[in-house]
């Protein structure tokens, strides 16, 4: 048998028992309308520290990726454009352009970029007929933000860098 409940203010009766919380009604009341408006400034204070920095962080994340994708591209098409050149006039002239286009497209600053060039196998001159060839670009992506005082850009940056590989005409020439 189910005990019979019986509803009243405040007090909830169980087959004759009586359990009262610990705080009256009109005491529970009173913290209720204490309380009242503070849900939506708690969400605004937390929400604005917790999407600030995310906000932050996302737009980080793409200028850095950005930069990336820049210095790769750079290095695949340095590499494409000096191997298959004619010559090492036309080589020079093709891979200052494509440098200038890819920092100008990517937002890279062309000065801070590092072009290295190397041959397979070792020796004689870079590049060369039939040689293969490694082309290194790297970069430092400053962060979003960060004021260049005391040198706090130079420290707050990030390195990327890329490698690109390709084949050395065998008509290449030197001249």
């Amino acid at each position: 048998m189910h005990p019979r409940r019986l509803w009243t203010r405040g007090t909830v009766r169980r087959a004759g028992r009586s359990r009262r919380g610990s705080l009256g009604s009109d005491e529970r009341c009173a913290l209720r309308d204490d309380e009242r408006g503070s849900a939506p400034l708690e969400f605004i204070v937390v929400g604005l520290l917790l999407l600030v920095p995310l906000v932050y962080l996302i737009a980080s994340l793409g200028v850095i990726q950005s930069h990336a994708l820049g210095v790769e591209s750079g290095a695949r098409h340095l590499a494409r454009a000096i191997a298959m050149a004619p010559d090492t006039a036309s080589a020079d002239a093709r891979a200052a352009a494509i440098l200038r286009t890819t920092a100008d497209e990517y937002g890279i600053d062309a000065s801070g970029m590092d072009v290295g060039f190397a041959c397979f196998p070792a020796g004689g001159e870079c590049p060369r007929a039939g040689a293969t060839m490694v082309v290194s670009v790297a970069a430092r992506v400053p962060l979003p933000l960060v004021p260049p005082v005391l040198g706090l850009d130079r420290i707050a940056s990030v390195p990327v860098s890329a490698t690109a590989v390709h084949k050395v005409s065998r008509f290449w020439r030197a001249e």
